[in-house]
């Protein structure tokens, strides 16, 4: 892109320019719009850091950047043509892409770990596109508690009361270039869910970064939390990020032969279930990630695969040519989208590859029985399997595998050195 592909909208006196983190928050800084055309140029120095930090911004050290090193910068330079922020006057957003000091790819910037998996892809011949669906809470800032009560799942009465916050997330984010389908009420008081057309997988990542955080600042603006946090309320429905896949030569969707899966897209699925359970860090990196894994909760707790069916691990949508594609439906709402889609994608085409078969499907209760592996319900075994797998470290590359599982083995460490209210309420004045 030239400089003129840059250029700021008419009146903006601020351009804010970020990227994504180690857990796909997007972080950066706000410009004046008189430096713009410097940082255009030149770009901005950040600590490398940014890509080695958890999400309360502890740092540690690191194989690649630590205190021996001295934390080292890097540039982060505008990837797309600056777009009016609608609530805030003269502020323009644009995403960024991070280059090493000597104008090379940062090892462990996430997004290169996706990168590497499309180019594959298109050795084999195929455009991967993802849709992505996203859960989360719009909460009071003081207490984090809903403000709406019952459940009401897609009710439409519940949507024209939360449309004073939900119809601007729709709108003004659709003005930032995010294409918004959809919106509706979820599961549980304050849960909504929001559908964001497919489009090519970078693109499709790129665009959950800069819709998690433009939510989150929207919401802000309108005295809301949103929060994409897997499950704050033990008792109500939990964030889950469903990612819908679909592979493409040409205009033709290679998953399909006359509107039911084709055998590349039987491959692709057994690709998933094969990985399934050793990717799982990927898709829920915390010890919070974990609370939304039990049986009827409209979360998977294993690898079964079905047509139409919400209880399975992996779900396929039939329908006309273009819209047959497959579901997966474990990750947490809080997942970096370039490490869970570059994982997912690096099964799947590994299912082409090896003209892999799936189980047959789960055409019932995939709670009830035997149906498919079972994947991890605690981060302990979900580090364990990352640990162990030479595939995701492969996939992820030694640097990324390695801070994603520093930072879970962190969380986990973290969470088993606290005394929990609970325990004081229940062991304090009878044991």
């Amino acid at each position: 892109m030239t400089e003129s592909d840059f250029s700021l909208p008419a009146g903006t006196h601020t351009v804010v320019l970020g990227l994504g983190d180690l857990n796909g928050i997007m972080r950066g800084k706000r410009f004046p719009a008189s430096h713009w055309e410097t940082i255009i140029q030149r770009g901005s120095a950040l600590s490398i850091s940014l890509f080695a930090i958890d999400m309360t911004c502890d740092v540690w050290d690191t194989p690649y950047v630590n205190f021996s090193n001295g934390y080292p910068d890097m540039h982060m330079f505008p990837m797309t043509k600056p777009v009016q922020v609608p609530w805030e006057e003269g502020v323009a957003i644009s995403f960024g892409r991070a280059v090493g000091m000597d104008h090379q790819q940062v090892p462990i910037d996430p997004r290169n770990v996706l990168i590497n998996q499309l180019d594959r892809a298109r050795d084999m011949g195929f455009e991967i596109k993802v849709g992505t669906e996203l859960e989360f809470y719009l909460l009071d800032p003081e207490t984090g508690l809903p403000r709406d009560r019952g459940i009401q799942v897609y009710g439409l009465n519940r949507a024209a009361r939360m449309e004073h916050i939900l119809g601007k997330i729709r709108r003004q984010i659709n003005e930032c270039g995010i294409p918004i389908e959809q919106s509706n009420p979820e599961y549980a008081p304050g849960q909504v869910e929001v559908n964001i057309g497919y489009d090519e997988a970078l693109t499709a990542a790129d665009r959950v970064v800069l819709f998690k955080s433009l939510t989150r600042q929207l919401a802000t603006a309108n005295d809301y939390l949103a929060t994409f946090m897997p499950k704050p309320f033990h008792d109500q429905s939990g964030n889950g990020f469903h990612t819908h896949y679909s592979l493409w030569r040409g205009d033709r969707n290679a998953m399909t032969e006359g509107g039911d899966l084709s055998k590349i897209g039987l491959a692709f699925i057994a690709g998933l279930q094969k990985r399934m359970r050793e990717m799982s860090i990927c898709g829920a990196g915390t010890v919070n990630g974990y609370r939304r894994r039990a049986p009827y909760t409209f979360c998977p707790v294993n690898t079964s695969w079905g047509y139409d069916n919400r209880t399975v691990g992996i779900r396929v949508i039939k329908g006309d040519e273009t819209s047959v594609r497959v579901e997966k439906r474990d990750s947490g709402a809080d997942a970096n989208p370039y490490l869970l889609l570059a994982a997912e994608i690096a099964a799947g085409l590994d299912g082409i590859e090896h003209g892999m078969a799936p189980t047959k499907p789960t055409l019932g209760d995939a709670y009830d029985g035997d149906h498919g592996e079972p994947i991890p319900t605690d981060l302990r075994d979900a580090i364990e399997l990352a640990r162990g797998s030479g595939w995701l470290k492969d996939v992820l590359g030694e640097l990324v595998w390695e801070l994603v599982c520093q930072q879970a083995e962190r969380e986990l460490n973290f969470f088993r050195q606290q005394v929990t209210q609970v325990e004081l309420d229940r062991y304090l004045r009878t044991l």
